[in-house]
């Protein structure tokens, strides 16, 4: 009889204590319920939940509810979140080098960007894992375009005009102070009752950008040249993703990974479809001419290169990625 109550006692320890291994990641996203990340992170949930028999679960904060950027990063801080979907202005503070993709006019083309990207993700995902984030890869959100309600050709259009920043994303306000812009900070879920009450003049975002915010309900142009690269990174603390056995670590990125092959080249479709819907709608597209994209290039550049000089961001990557941007043009006559 002791016996059986013994052993009987030691089974419900051991179903006890791999109840209480159970980890649960909080994730906070700006992106809103029912859009196209939020709804495949919950499906990869799921699968990650029944792949690990609960083990591993994890919990979407959607909407900008947990607040901006920075915000979700505090909280990541002090362990009330263990992650979120940031962009690479998002990161400033934490790997500042993830914002070199989206250095205004930095790149010209998806075909630019693609062959950048080949030679630099694994060099900024290793950077961020030592700044202390684990990121199972990197997402293309489309390029920012200036939009607004006037038409926007060159810097004449721009000067004096109020437009939109990332709060807190001090590379991206430099180079729009640059253009003769008058920044205004804003996280990204006040920009709406910015354009609504005038606070803001001019936003840039990618076309699905505009569409997922009802920005297209306040502005009528749309600048076609791409301004910034959006680029977005699912990352989550390293001391939280630890605690995770290895096997269950192997469970996360094998389910994960794949998700953001499939967010890159799905994001880049949903842009295309978006720009035209943005047109069917009424909204007018701008096509700058060389001259003037040369001359906002070379604003931004000079901010870009001040900014370098005083350690915003590795000096020497932005210049190897130059450079190789550089030879791509020679050869394929950009």
């Amino acid at each position: 009889m002791m016996q059986r109550w013994t052993l009987s006692t030691l089974i419900i320890f051991l179903l006890f204590s791999t109840n209480t291994l159970a980890t649960t990641l909080k994730i906070a996203t700006v992106a809103p319920e029912g859009s196209f990340w939020t709804t495949e992170m919950r499906k990869a949930a799921e699968t990650i939940a029944a792949k690990t028999s609960g083990r591993v679960k994890i919990k979407i904060y959607p909407g900008g509810v947990m607040g901006n950027e920075r915000s979700v990063l505090r909280k990541i801080r002090i362990g009330q979140l263990h992650g979120g979907m940031f962009t690479g202005g998002g990161l400033e503070d934490v790997s500042p080098n993830l914002r070199l993709y989206s250095l205004p006019l930095f790149f010209s083309s998806y075909d630019e960007a693609d062959y950048i990207r080949r030679t630099f993700d694994p060099e900024l995902k290793e950077r961020l894992a030592q700044d202390g984030f684990i990121s199972f890869g990197l997402a293309e959100g489309g390029f920012g375009m200036f939009m607004g309600n006037d038409p926007i050709h060159g810097v004449k259009d721009l000067r004096g005009k109020k437009v939109w920043v990332p709060e807190g994303d001090r590379v991206y306000y430099s180079a729009m102070k640059a253009l003769g812009l008058s920044p205004v900070p804003l996280p990204i879920t006040d920009v709406l009752t910015g354009l609504q009450t005038g606070l803001v003049d001019i936003v840039a975002t990618s076309p699905i950008g505009a569409l997922v915010f009802q920005w297209q309900t306040r502005v009528k142009y749309i600048a076609t040249t791409p301004l910034t690269y959006i680029i977005g990174i699912f990352a989550i603390d390293q001391r939280a993703f630890k605690k995770l056995s290895a096997d269950d670590q192997k469970i996360v990125r094998e389910v994960i990974e794949p998700l953001f092959v499939n967010f890159d080249k799905q994001n880049r479709l949903d842009n295309q479809a978006a720009l035209k819907t943005l047109i069917d709608q009424g909204m007018v597209t701008i096509d700058q001419s060389k001259e003037e994209i040369t001359e906002l290039r070379t604003l931004t550049h000079g901010a870009i290169e001040e900014l370098s000089q005083n350690g915003f961001f590795d000096r020497e990557l932005w210049l190897q990625m130059e450079n190789d941007l550089h030879t791509y043009r020679k050869q394929h006559g950009g």
